[in-house]
């Protein structure tokens, strides 16, 4: 998954520039999972602060959810469900891959019920291609196609891919405090 990152910001000069343009740097594809592919694009701390000046990327050093007050952008391709139903899947090699490769969220995912999570996050969830299904831990299962958008707070769910071709998402998730 190669995705094109542009990051501006306000020079030393106090005029609008860019910093970086190129390939995004923690862009991952799966060997266990043929077309399971993730790019974090960029993360923001709690408080960030806008200034003059080279702009701190934080990619590299950040796991794949925010803690409260942090967000992320991400791009996710999911492959169909097929892919992961085939005979010859290795599921404890897809899992340690993903570990692996997607730190922070790998560890949400519940081992009894394939592909739930919960975040402690506002997520705003935008199909770019494709198809799929937000299912809800009642058992509610919500299609989205291509420019729909989901919002979600902190709630359990899971993305299902029914089609027979690959759905990307664009994600935004705020971390937030869950109360009591």
């Amino acid at each position: 998954m190669q995705i094109r990152r542009i990051v501006a910001g306000v020079g030393a000069n106090g005029r609008s520039q860019v910093f970086t343009d190129g390939v995004a740097p923690r862009a991952v594809e799966f060997d266990s999972a043929q077309g399971f592919a993730a790019a974090l694009l960029w993360a923001t701390s709690a408080g960030e602060v806008l200034g003059q000046g080279a702009v701190a990327d934080r990619t590299g050093q950040t796991g794949f959810v925010p803690a409260a007050g942090e967000t992320l952008l991400m791009f996710v391709t999911f492959p169909p469900d097929a892919v992961m139903m085939r005979a010859d899947f290795d599921g404890a090699a897809f899992g340690a891959e993903f570990a692996q490769k997607v730190p922070g969220l790998a560890e949400r995912f519940e081992q009894d019920h394939p592909g739930m999570h919960t975040t402690e996050s506002i997520d705003y969830d935008v199909v770019l291609e494709g198809e799929i299904t937000l299912e809800l831990d009642d058992g509610a299962q919500v299609l989205l196609r291509r420019h729909d958008v989901a919002v979600q707070h902190g709630n359990r769910h899971a993305w299902r891919n029914h089609t027979d071709q690959p759905a990307t998402m664009l994600f935004v998730l705020m971390g937030a405090r869950r109360s009591g």
